[in-house]
């Protein structure tokens, strides 16, 4: 059996571990030209189901690095005025684990080698009359596999033709995301697992990513196959805007000097957040959501991740979807591969379980989308 991936995001890689483990052929294409090629996001939370999913995929031996690159993710979550007065609790989070997207796909690059090729985007496929899917690439390129996944983002060129009345829904209004460089000053920022700042028109979301070794050190140490990006921890924050913060600026440095505008009278904490921000790994951000789909019938291509269920960040749910879905589809092709299961089944088993969990974790990120927009 062959497998081809359509994306090499955090959850198209960790389905390509846990085939690789489990001795499947599988071949990834990734439309940038490199790991390393764009910003990659943001800290992510990972619940206890999501890093049991990402370790199922993970081999072992990489275990102890993903612990000591990871950072803690537990108690109270707050919300507080622009003066840091604090006026509730919100849920608490137990046993969290905070993760950088950029350092764990690094990580989920190991040993992965060629299987991955870089700068091949896959552009659309055909169902050939063997029943295999042949992907096509960009480049002029195909592939031919047994099953074809859509790992490939809310742009999604696999989902637009094979659900092409499928919607996204980009959530009204402006965000900003920023990364700031953790100081003892500022880490008070975030006594808990995170901080919600109701301001006037502006709403302030900021967690810390903590990592319990240096990246790259650890990798020296544990893995030392493993190049891992000499990162330092951080304040990553979200502001959120009813209304676009102006014209569209061409650098960061604008963007944060607009936003430190109306930050007058807030804490001077916060806007020292703000005025520290990392101007290469910080720019605005395009929340959007996934409007609910029916199963589209069983055939040689499936989906994953925000490539069919993308979701608002604001349950936390998004990369620990795509993680759950990973290891939820190797399992089920490692089934076919020891001659357990057929192809067609194991796969519409794994859509079926795959719809419902994923666009329940869409209507929990829509409910709790409230809480972080500011009113208009």
């Amino acid at each position: 059996m062959k497998v081809l991936v359509a994306g090499a995001g955090i959850g198209g890689l960790c389905l390509a571990q846990g085939l690789v483990r489990a001795g499947i052929d599988v071949r990834v294409f990734e439309r940038e030209p490199a790991a390393d090629s764009r910003y990659q996001g943001f800290r992510i939370g990972l619940d206890g189901p999501g890093i049991a999913a990402l370790r199922e995929c993970l081999p072992p031996r990489l275990h102890p690095l993903l612990e000591a690159v990871t950072g803690p993710l537990a108690g109270a979550r707050r919300l507080v005025d622009r003066q840091l007065n604090e006026l509730r609790h919100l849920s608490a989070t137990v046993d969290g684990t905070a993760a950088d997207r950029h350092v764990l796909r690094q990580l989920l690059l190991a040993g992965l080698g060629d299987r991955v090729e870089f700068g091949r985007a896959v552009t659309g496929y055909r169902e050939r009359a063997d029943g295999r899917a042949e992907a096509r690439l960009a480049d002029g390129g195909s592939a031919v596999g047994d099953l074809l996944v859509g790992a490939d983002g809310v742009g999604s060129a696999v989902r637009r033709q094979l659900l092409p009345g499928a919607e996204v829904v980009d959530v009204p209004g402006n965000a900003l995301l920023g990364r700031t460089p953790l100081t003892e000053r500022l880490a008070a920022l975030v006594p808990g697992s995170g901080t919600l700042v109701h301001g006037s028109g502006l709403n302030l979301l900021v967690g810390r990513m903590e990592f319990r070794r240096p990246p790259r050190l650890a990798a020296a140490e544990l893995a030392p196959e493993v190049e891992l990006p000499d990162a330092e921890s951080y304040l990553r924050w979200v502001a959120m805007l009813p209304e676009p913060l102006g014209p569209e600026p061409g650098e960061w440095a604008q963007v944060r000097d607009r936003l430190l505008g109306l930050l007058d009278g807030w804490h001077p904490d916060l806007v020292e957040l703000v005025r520290q921000s990392d101007t290469g790994n910080s720019s605005p951000l395009t929340i959007r959501y996934a409007e609910p789909v029916s199963h589209w019938g069983t055939g040689p291509v499936t989906l994953l991740g925000d490539a069919i269920h993308a979701m608002p960040p604001s349950a936390g749910q998004g990369a620990n979807t795509a993680f759950r879905d990973a290891a939820l589809l190797c399992r089920s092709l490692a089934a076919v591969h020891r001659g357990e299961a057929e192809l067609t089944d194991a796969v519409e088993d794994y859509e079926l379980q795959m719809l419902d969990r994923g666009f329940a974790a869409v209507a929990m990120g829509l409910d709790r989308l409230s809480e972080f927009t500011p009113a208009r």
